[in-house]
This record gives structure tokens, sequence and C-alpha cells, in this order.
């Protein structure tokens, strides 16, 4: 696991930490050609430059955001907005994490990317790669 994931995740609280530390295992598990990294003050893995998944502590618990996810067709992701794809689950206790499904929407996320790298590139223009 990246060291600065390792440290984002020893800052947290007990319980947290428990949640942080099975999801970077399993992402780390299933996106194994995924380069990861503290991106704006969180934990985010990238795919050719892409990112894909991260997590952050919210107020009301520690969210998981797929920044594609909009597009899994998964109910259990809650959509935030409509000008970008990404969808999220927040987990209150390890109990909540169901790693089959989570390895499920991670599969998705290998497969399902919108070309946020080059959105600037491309004058705001969000293209879905193939």
């Amino acid at each position: 696991m990246n060291l600065e994931i390792q440290n984002y995740i020893a800052q947290q609280s007990n319980d947290d930490i428990a949640i942080c530390s099975i999801l970077a295992k399993v992402i780390d598990e299933v996106l194994i050609k995924a380069e990861s990294k503290i991106w704006h003050a969180h934990p985010v893995w990238f795919l050719d430059g892409n990112p894909i998944v991260g997590f952050s502590k919210q107020k009301a618990g520690l969210r998981l955001m797929f920044w594609s996810g909009v597009d899994f067709d998964e109910e259990e992701l809650n959509i935030i907005g409509k000008k970008f794809k990404d969808a999220s689950i927040i987990y209150t206790s390890v109990e909540q994490i169901d790693t089959k499904i989570l390895k499920r929407w991670l599969k998705k996320s290998k497969e399902i990317q919108w070309d946020y790298k080059n959105i600037v590139k491309r004058k705001g223009q969000l293209l879905k790669l193939k």
C-alpha cells in the first residue's frame, strides 16, 4: 500500500482506520495496475492518469467515491451531481462493507471510465473512454 495512504489511514479514528484499511486493501487487490496517491488531501487510485476511486472522511462517515459511478447502474451508490459522473456510498462501520459488491464496483470502474484527465484540454467536454 502507498505510504502516503498508510499515513492518511493512521490519522483516522479507530473505527475509520478499520473501514479505510479494508477499502484500501480491496482496491489494491482489484486495481492492480492503478497508481495510488493522496490527491486533494484524500486517497485516490488512478488508471492511466484518470481518477477511478477514492475515499474521504465526511461528517456522515467514510465516503467511497467512484468518479464514473453514475454509469455503473448500482442502486447502492448515490449519485451526487449531474455535472460529473460520480457516485458514492457512505460507510459508518466495517460491517456495512460487502467486499463482494465492492469488488464488483471496482471491476466496473476499470471498464466504465469518463475521461477526467483531459477534461480541461477538451474545453470542458467530458468524454467516455472505451
